[in-house]
């Protein structure tokens, strides 16, 4: 199958709730998808938005930001347009633009996304997925230039990118630790079960388990 089916099938399963890990996505194609999503009906939580990918050059994409920071109500500046920098909220404000946030349609779908810097604890054991579509490594040809999101954000004013990646360096430990704890229990687990399997062979069980379905019990 093709990236493209894979991410029309992937639009036709429904699931309660997707988690998306944003690092290593580019900006535009991961914010059009999710726009698509959340108006289907699916909630959407992104983790890892620091890690966001934009195409072009740091210098490039620094002058773009320049000039959205002098798009400003003249009158009160207080009234909007507001300039996040916050990686989240970068995230947040681009998938509105491509939703019509202004109908109760469109804010509808806009509450059931949920964008967060790191991965945070509620998060951490729950499965997260990338989309095909939206990975550089598979979007950009190779040698093009591109920046991470949290360095345009620390450039701007965005303070907290030490806290987040402190906050990483202790998740990563963590789960190293219990991903060798998660592979030696499966090895104890194979080593034992190749031990009593030609018991229950001449007892009849490993058919029997075959014949309801249950053969991953004793491979």
């Amino acid at each position: 199958q093709s990236a493209v089916q894979k991410i029309v099938l992937l639009q036709m399963v429904f699931e309660k709730q997707i988690v998306i890990d944003c690092r290593g996505h580019l900006l535009g194609r991961l914010a059009s998808i999710i726009a698509k999503e959340l108006l289907l009906g699916q909630k959407i939580v992104c983790v890892r938005t620091e890690g966001i990918n934009i195409s072009g050059s740091f210098s490039r994409n620094k002058v773009k930001f320049l000039a959205f920071l002098r798009k400003r109500c003249n009158v009160n500046p207080k009234r909007g347009p507001f300039h996040f920098r916050a990686p989240s909220k970068i995230l947040w404000r681009t998938v509105r633009g491509m939703l019509p946030h202004k109908t109760p349609r469109g804010n509808e779908a806009l509450r059931r996304l949920r964008p967060f810097e790191g991965i945070p604890p509620k998060y951490q054991a729950v499965k997260r997925v990338v989309i095909p579509n939206a990975l550089r490594v598979l979007r950009l040809r190779p040698g093009r230039k591109y920046i991470v999101l949290e360095r345009l954000s620390r450039e701007f004013g965005w303070s907290y990118s030490p806290v987040i990646t402190k906050l990483e360096e202790k998740r990563k430990v963590k789960a190293s630790a219990w991903y060798a704890k998660e592979k030696l229990i499966k090895k104890l687990r194979r080593e034992a079960l190749q031990r009593v399997k030609p018991v229950l062979e001449k007892r009849g069980v490993v058919q029997t388990l075959e014949k309801s379905g249950y053969a991953n019990l004793v491979r």
